[in-house]
Protein backbone atom coordinates (compact mmCIF):
# COMPACT_ATOMS: atom_id res chain seq x y z
CA UNK A 1 0.00 0.00 0.00
CA UNK A 2 1.67 3.60 -1.08
CA UNK A 3 2.15 5.31 2.21
CA UNK A 4 0.19 8.13 1.16
CA UNK A 5 -3.37 6.07 1.00
CA UNK A 6 -4.69 6.68 4.12
CA UNK A 7 -4.16 10.24 3.94
CA UNK A 8 -6.09 10.55 0.40
CA UNK A 9 -9.13 8.50 2.02
CA UNK A 10 -9.49 11.19 4.99
CA UNK A 11 -9.57 14.17 2.87
CA UNK A 12 -11.87 11.87 0.44
CA UNK A 13 -13.87 12.11 3.99
CA UNK A 14 -14.29 15.54 4.44
CA UNK A 15 -17.04 16.67 1.68
CA UNK A 16 -16.28 20.50 1.05
CA UNK A 17 -12.61 20.20 1.33
CA UNK A 18 -11.83 21.22 -2.18
CA UNK A 19 -14.66 23.24 -2.30
CA UNK A 20 -13.92 27.06 -2.99
CA UNK A 21 -15.22 28.81 0.24
CA UNK A 22 -15.68 32.64 0.26
CA UNK A 23 -18.25 35.21 0.85
CA UNK A 24 -21.03 32.78 0.76
CA UNK A 25 -21.60 28.97 0.80
CA UNK A 26 -25.39 27.16 0.20
CA UNK A 27 -25.57 23.69 1.70
CA UNK A 28 -29.63 23.46 1.13
CA UNK A 29 -32.61 25.12 -0.68
CA UNK A 30 -35.98 24.01 -1.16
CA UNK A 31 -35.89 25.00 -4.34
CA UNK A 32 -33.15 23.06 -5.90
CA UNK A 33 -34.52 19.81 -8.47
CA UNK A 34 -33.25 17.39 -5.37
CA UNK A 35 -32.88 19.32 -1.91
CA UNK A 36 -31.87 16.76 -0.07
CA UNK A 37 -29.04 15.27 -2.71
CA UNK A 38 -26.17 15.93 -0.13
CA UNK A 39 -28.19 14.81 3.25
CA UNK A 40 -29.85 11.79 5.16
CA UNK A 41 -32.94 11.93 6.53
CA UNK A 42 -34.80 9.63 8.69
CA UNK A 43 -38.85 9.53 9.38
CA UNK A 44 -40.59 8.61 12.39
CA UNK A 45 -44.38 9.22 12.72
CA UNK A 46 -44.00 12.32 10.79
CA UNK A 47 -43.20 13.27 7.42
CA UNK A 48 -40.16 15.08 5.36
CA UNK A 49 -42.18 16.74 2.27
CA UNK A 50 -41.68 19.95 -0.20
CA UNK A 51 -45.18 21.55 0.08
CA UNK A 52 -46.09 25.04 -1.16
CA UNK A 53 -45.97 27.65 1.96
CA UNK A 54 -49.04 29.69 1.65
CA UNK A 55 -46.70 32.78 2.78
CA UNK A 56 -44.45 32.30 0.24
CA UNK A 57 -46.33 31.23 -2.62
CA UNK A 58 -43.52 28.90 -3.22
CA UNK A 59 -42.20 25.74 -2.49
CA UNK A 60 -40.47 25.02 0.75
CA UNK A 61 -39.24 21.60 2.62
CA UNK A 62 -41.51 20.86 5.68
CA UNK A 63 -40.82 18.53 8.27
CA UNK A 64 -42.99 17.60 11.02
CA UNK A 65 -44.23 14.76 13.41
CA UNK A 66 -47.92 13.94 13.86
CA UNK A 67 -49.54 16.15 16.50
CA UNK A 68 -48.04 15.08 20.33
CA UNK A 69 -50.25 13.09 22.99
CA UNK A 70 -48.99 13.67 25.92
CA UNK A 71 -45.54 12.69 26.84
CA UNK A 72 -43.31 13.04 29.90
CA UNK A 73 -40.14 14.31 28.16
CA UNK A 74 -40.53 17.42 26.28
CA UNK A 75 -39.85 17.63 22.52
CA UNK A 76 -39.06 13.74 22.64
CA UNK A 77 -41.22 12.85 19.35
CA UNK A 78 -39.38 15.96 17.38
CA UNK A 79 -36.42 14.06 17.82
CA UNK A 80 -36.92 10.84 15.23
CA UNK A 81 -37.57 13.07 12.23
CA UNK A 82 -34.86 15.32 10.82
CA UNK A 83 -32.34 15.66 8.18
CA UNK A 84 -28.57 15.22 8.04
CA UNK A 85 -25.58 16.28 6.34
CA UNK A 86 -23.17 14.61 5.55
CA UNK A 87 -25.21 12.12 4.49
CA UNK A 88 -23.95 8.60 3.78
CA UNK A 89 -20.75 6.86 4.54
CA UNK A 90 -18.57 8.20 2.55
CA UNK A 91 -18.24 11.50 4.43
CA UNK A 92 -17.63 12.29 7.42
CA UNK A 93 -17.34 16.00 7.72
CA UNK A 94 -18.79 18.84 5.92
CA UNK A 95 -15.22 20.78 6.40
CA UNK A 96 -17.02 24.45 5.86
CA UNK A 97 -14.65 26.68 7.27
CA UNK A 98 -16.76 29.71 7.05
CA UNK A 99 -17.72 30.67 10.52
CA UNK A 100 -22.02 32.15 10.19
CA UNK A 101 -24.76 29.91 9.77
CA UNK A 102 -28.13 30.99 8.66
CA UNK A 103 -31.36 28.93 8.69
CA UNK A 104 -34.22 30.46 6.47
CA UNK A 105 -36.96 29.02 8.58
CA UNK A 106 -40.70 28.71 9.66
CA UNK A 107 -41.51 28.59 13.09
CA UNK A 108 -44.96 26.04 13.26
CA UNK A 109 -45.48 26.65 17.00
CA UNK A 110 -44.23 22.90 17.71
CA UNK A 111 -41.01 21.55 19.35
CA UNK A 112 -37.96 22.39 17.46
CA UNK A 113 -34.69 21.24 17.71
CA UNK A 114 -31.10 22.36 15.22
CA UNK A 115 -27.41 21.31 16.37
CA UNK A 116 -24.22 22.01 14.72
CA UNK A 117 -20.82 19.58 15.43
CA UNK A 118 -17.91 21.63 15.47
CA UNK A 119 -14.19 21.33 15.44
CA UNK A 120 -12.38 23.15 17.37
CA UNK A 121 -8.24 24.51 17.51
CA UNK A 122 -8.13 22.12 20.06
CA UNK A 123 -8.95 19.12 18.10
CA UNK A 124 -12.38 18.73 20.39
CA UNK A 125 -15.72 18.33 18.29
CA UNK A 126 -18.37 19.77 19.89
CA UNK A 127 -21.78 20.00 19.89
CA UNK A 128 -24.09 23.50 19.66
CA UNK A 129 -27.68 22.93 19.53
CA UNK A 130 -30.76 25.24 19.89
CA UNK A 131 -34.38 24.45 20.49
CA UNK A 132 -37.24 26.63 21.54
CA UNK A 133 -38.38 24.71 24.18
CA UNK A 134 -35.47 25.32 26.55
CA UNK A 135 -35.08 28.36 28.95
CA UNK A 136 -31.63 28.22 29.69
CA UNK A 137 -28.07 27.38 28.23
CA UNK A 138 -26.51 24.65 29.44
CA UNK A 139 -22.45 23.79 28.80
CA UNK A 140 -20.55 20.58 29.03
CA UNK A 141 -17.62 19.23 27.84
CA UNK A 142 -19.41 17.57 24.50
CA UNK A 143 -22.17 20.02 24.20
CA UNK A 144 -23.88 23.61 24.41
CA UNK A 145 -27.75 23.47 24.56
CA UNK A 146 -28.93 26.90 24.43
CA UNK A 147 -33.35 28.20 24.29
CA UNK A 148 -34.34 29.59 20.53
CA UNK A 149 -36.79 31.90 20.54
CA UNK A 150 -38.44 32.30 17.17
CA UNK A 151 -41.06 34.74 16.01
CA UNK A 152 -44.53 33.46 14.34
CA UNK A 153 -44.02 32.79 10.71
CA UNK A 154 -40.63 32.73 9.18
CA UNK A 155 -37.53 33.80 10.94
CA UNK A 156 -33.49 33.68 9.59
CA UNK A 157 -31.72 32.36 12.60
CA UNK A 158 -27.87 33.64 11.98
CA UNK A 159 -25.23 31.91 14.42
CA UNK A 160 -21.69 33.32 15.14
CA UNK A 161 -20.29 29.48 15.27
CA UNK A 162 -16.95 31.37 16.16
CA UNK A 163 -18.07 33.48 19.34
CA UNK A 164 -19.95 30.81 19.96
CA UNK A 165 -16.92 28.28 20.79
CA UNK A 166 -14.98 31.26 22.23
CA UNK A 167 -17.43 31.78 25.02
CA UNK A 168 -18.68 28.34 25.51
CA UNK A 169 -15.43 26.73 25.36
CA UNK A 170 -12.38 28.93 25.27
CA UNK A 171 -11.50 27.68 22.04
CA UNK A 172 -11.61 29.07 18.33
CA UNK A 173 -13.92 27.64 15.79
CA UNK A 174 -11.57 25.59 12.71
CA UNK A 175 -14.70 24.04 10.95
CA UNK A 176 -18.57 22.67 10.61
CA UNK A 177 -18.05 19.01 10.36
CA UNK A 178 -21.75 18.42 10.72
CA UNK A 179 -25.55 19.46 10.43
CA UNK A 180 -29.08 17.89 11.90
CA UNK A 181 -32.02 19.59 11.66
CA UNK A 182 -35.11 18.18 13.15
CA UNK A 183 -39.06 18.54 13.04
CA UNK A 184 -40.39 20.57 13.25
CA UNK A 185 -40.14 23.55 10.90
CA UNK A 186 -40.27 24.61 7.31
CA UNK A 187 -37.25 25.11 5.21
CA UNK A 188 -36.39 27.64 2.46
CA UNK A 189 -32.38 28.22 2.53
CA UNK A 190 -29.53 26.76 4.79
CA UNK A 191 -26.03 28.43 4.25
CA UNK A 192 -22.62 29.87 5.53
CA UNK A 193 -21.29 33.02 5.73
CA UNK A 194 -17.44 34.40 5.73
CA UNK A 195 -18.78 37.81 7.64
CA UNK A 196 -22.41 39.48 8.51
CA UNK A 197 -23.86 41.52 5.68
CA UNK A 198 -26.61 43.79 5.25
CA UNK A 199 -29.21 42.74 3.77
CA UNK A 200 -28.75 44.03 0.45
CA UNK A 201 -25.95 42.72 -0.11
CA UNK A 202 -27.01 38.83 0.39
CA UNK A 203 -27.23 37.42 -3.42
CA UNK A 204 -31.04 36.96 -4.18
CA UNK A 205 -31.18 33.57 -4.66
CA UNK A 206 -30.11 33.47 -0.82
CA UNK A 207 -32.80 35.30 0.38
CA UNK A 208 -36.72 34.13 1.62
CA UNK A 209 -38.04 34.83 -2.07
CA UNK A 210 -35.36 34.70 -4.91
CA UNK A 211 -37.07 36.49 -7.56
CA UNK A 212 -37.17 38.89 -9.63
CA UNK A 213 -40.05 40.90 -9.17
CA UNK A 214 -39.08 43.40 -6.65
CA UNK A 215 -42.51 44.08 -5.32
CA UNK A 216 -43.44 40.36 -4.58
CA UNK A 217 -39.75 39.69 -3.23
CA UNK A 218 -40.14 43.23 -0.67
CA UNK A 219 -42.99 41.81 0.58
CA UNK A 220 -41.91 38.20 0.97
CA UNK A 221 -38.80 39.87 2.83
CA UNK A 222 -41.34 41.78 5.39
CA UNK A 223 -42.48 38.60 6.38
CA UNK A 224 -39.08 37.11 8.22
CA UNK A 225 -37.91 37.79 11.66
CA UNK A 226 -34.49 37.93 12.49
CA UNK A 227 -33.87 35.56 15.16
CA UNK A 228 -31.00 33.68 17.01
CA UNK A 229 -30.46 31.88 20.08
CA UNK A 230 -31.39 33.72 23.17
CA UNK A 231 -29.00 34.31 26.14
CA UNK A 232 -26.29 33.23 24.32
CA UNK A 233 -24.88 36.80 24.60
CA UNK A 234 -25.14 36.37 28.59
CA UNK A 235 -23.55 33.32 28.55
CA UNK A 236 -19.89 34.29 30.39
CA UNK A 237 -16.47 33.51 28.01
CA UNK A 238 -14.87 30.42 29.15
CA UNK A 239 -11.37 30.79 30.88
Amino acid sequence: MHPCEPRKRFLQGKMYKDKFQNGFFSVLSSLDNSPLESWTYYVRQGHIKRITDSDLQSQVLELRVEEDTFIASPGLRHKDTFIASPGGHRHKSLAITLPYLVILLKNLKKYFTFQVDVLDDAGATRKLRASNFRSTVEVTPDLCHMPLRLELGWNQVTLNLDDLMKRAYGSSYVETTRLQINANCRLRRVYFMDRLYRDEDVPADLRLCPISDKDRASRCESLVTRAEPKDVEELPLSE
